[in-house]
């Protein structure tokens, strides 16, 4: 087995997903730390044209699947095409971003390589007999577990998006492209998707957004989440909500931060009236800087927090918004 990294490339509507590029970043430096070649594969329409971008952002090389009926997810064709991807490119690891994709992507790839896969990764290493070393989280947050693929060829691993650093662009730099026909034809597909579906709003993905403002039962009412997106807005920042304000039903389960909603890891997140029970904890606590607003100073969510606020929100979220509008027109 050679010490060549293989990064697979989430796409939507052609765009490359951020988590990709990190993880793209990641492959890049274990493939200087063991001197082999970073592939990058890209499926669907249109996947070629990627070269220039993943070029880059540090791929050596692009596996463009430009299949049509890989426009949108279809876990057989993409299993597939991962599998086929490292054993052509002679792959010791296999790297995908920890998104919604990734998650489900991963361990069919990892099943189909008869291989082990090291989900959801917050640091990630190579050992010189290629052994891949990680860290991730457990037990909701409140441990770590260190975990290693030994033995594992090509091992696998998923990255949590927002923790590994985007890598500085280099336009300089060119990338081989290399075609692969599907491995699974249109019609041989079990399932496959028809449409994609937009919500009416456009606002940020909390699990990719580098900054979040948060919403909890402390609102008091769903009208009064105008002042968490009047203060995200200033901040260019997406809009979060714990579970207890999403099974009341004041804002759709997308925006949930969580065990059961979304795992992030944003540069920023400001929790308005959140208490910061242990299932909302494990989804946000591994955010870089953590801001706390309360009236309740036991409350857990200060546990957590690098900078907490006690006080009353509906005075202390127009404040904070009114200083930030008054910050960027300076």
């Amino acid at each position: 087995m050679s010490d060549n990294i293989l990064v697979f490339i989430e796409r939507r509507d052609g765009e490359i997903k951020r988590p990709s590029l990190e993880a793209l970043g990641t492959g890049r430096r274990l493939a200087d730390k063991r001197g082999g070649r970073l592939d990058a594969l890209a499926i669907g329409p249109g996947a070629s044209d990627c070269a220039e971008v993943l070029a880059a952002h540090g791929a050596d090389r692009l596996l463009a699947v430009d299949a049509e009926h890989g426009q949108l997810y279809a876990p057989q064709l993409y299993a597939s095409c991962v599998s086929l991807a490292a054993e052509q490119g002679d792959a010791s690891v296999v790297l995908l971003a920890a998104t919604a994709m990734g998650k489900d992507l991963a361990p069919r790839a990892t099943a189909r390589l008869k291989t082990a896969c090291a989900s959801d990764l917050i640091e990630v290493d190579i050992d010189d007999d290629g052994t891949v070393r990680g860290k991730r989280p457990v037990y909701s947050g409140k441990a770590y577990a260190r975990v290693a693929t030994v033995g594992a060829k090509p091992a696998v691993a998923t990255l949590r998006p927002n923790v590994f650093p985007l890598p500085t662009p280099d336009p300089s730099r060119k990338a081989e492209v290399q075609a692969i026909d599907p491995p699974v034809a249109a019609e041989d597909l079990g399932v496959r998707a028809v449409r994609f579906e937009r919500p009416e709003s456009q606002e940020q993905d909390v699990a990719e957004a580098s900054m979040i403002v948060a919403g909890g039962r402390g609102l008091k009412a769903a009208e009064n989440f105008a002042l968490v997106r009047e203060l995200a807005t200033e901040l260019d920042a997406a809009v979060g909500a714990s579970r207890a304000v999403v099974d009341a039903g004041w804002i759709p389960h997308s925006y949930q931060v969580g065990q059961t909603g979304k795992v992030v890891s944003p540069t920023l997140y400001v929790a308005c009236g959140i208490s910061g029970a242990i299932q909302h904890l494990a989804g946000m606590s591994s955010s870089k800087v953590i801001v706390a607003i309360n009236k309740d100073p036991e409350a857990p969510i200060f546990s957590v927090a690098d900078y907490g606020i006690v006080g009353d929100l509906f005075e202390v979220v127009p404040a904070l918004t009114e200083a930030v509008r008054k910050l960027k027109s300076a």
